[in-house]
């Protein structure tokens, strides 16, 4: 089975923190419906994304993906 990794993001503390919830849950019904097994989500919350500093969770998930 093929296998995917999940990034959800919300850049401002005017959004809500359920937002990352809402994203993974659609990604999560894609990937089964496309035939992926979902083996890890990453996040980041109230985070610009203007840069990689500052963004734990993706700049794990590109250590993840590296090796």
């Amino acid at each position: 089975m093929k296998r995917a990794a999940i990034y959800a993001r919300f850049s401002s503390d005017l959004q809500e923190t359920r937002s990352i919830g809402d994203q993974v849950t659609i990604c999560c019904e894609y990937a089964h419906r496309q035939g992926y097994i979902v083996v890890r989500v990453y996040d980041d919350a109230a985070v610009s994304g203007a840069s990689l500093h500052g963004r734990p969770g993706i700049r794990r998930l590109l250590a993840d993906a590296e090796a």
